[in-house]
């Protein structure tokens, strides 16, 4: 019905509770945790970007029929990162980029032949670039936005890693 607004009504109860003494006030945390709270929740978004982006980059690689995820633990781990790079640059065999394994990887050259073994075409190339290159960044300003440790933090002061 026209006329008959419950906003200032509302707006009018509250006004006499608060005159009353009856509503507790909201908790306003102290400045330098309300910035950490901040630089956290920013750093959270970051993570879940990097995320998204390793996923993408996975889907990529499933799309080129390069099955990298089923040998390798980490596919962005060290040999991972030189693989994809191999693969980028379209100058090696299977087999060349099979040898650029590390460490226990090393044990599963015959499997990361056949797994590189893929279709990776121009348009893969530029893609797998793009997004190794904004996994890589994700990653670098997600380091730059890590606080120190909570053990370590003071109210009265707020560091984090530059």
């Amino acid at each position: 019905m026209p006329g008959r607004k419950t906003d200032v009504k509302d707006a009018e109860w509250i006004a006499d509770l608060v005159c009353h003494g009856l509503i507790q006030p909201s908790f306003v945390p102290p400045k330098p945790l309300r910035a950490l709270r901040e630089l956290l929740r920013y750093r959270r978004k970051l993570v879940e970007g990097q995320s998204a982006e390793r996923n993408r980059l996975q889907k990529l690689l499933e799309t080129a029929n390069i099955k990298l995820a089923s040998v390798a633990t980490d596919v962005l781990g060290v040999s991972g990162r030189a693989m994809l790079r191999a693969l980028i640059e379209a100058t090696a065999s299977p087999q060349e980029i099979a040898d650029l394994a590390r460490g226990r990887l090393r044990r599963k050259r015959a499997e990361l032949v056949l797994a590189l073994q893929g279709h990776v075409e121009e348009h893969h190339r530029v893609l797998l670039g793009m997004q190794l290159r904004r996994v890589e960044a994700a990653e670098q300003e997600s380091r730059r936005s890590t606080p120190i440790s909570p053990r370590s933090w003071r109210p009265t002061t707020l560091r984090w890693h530059s």
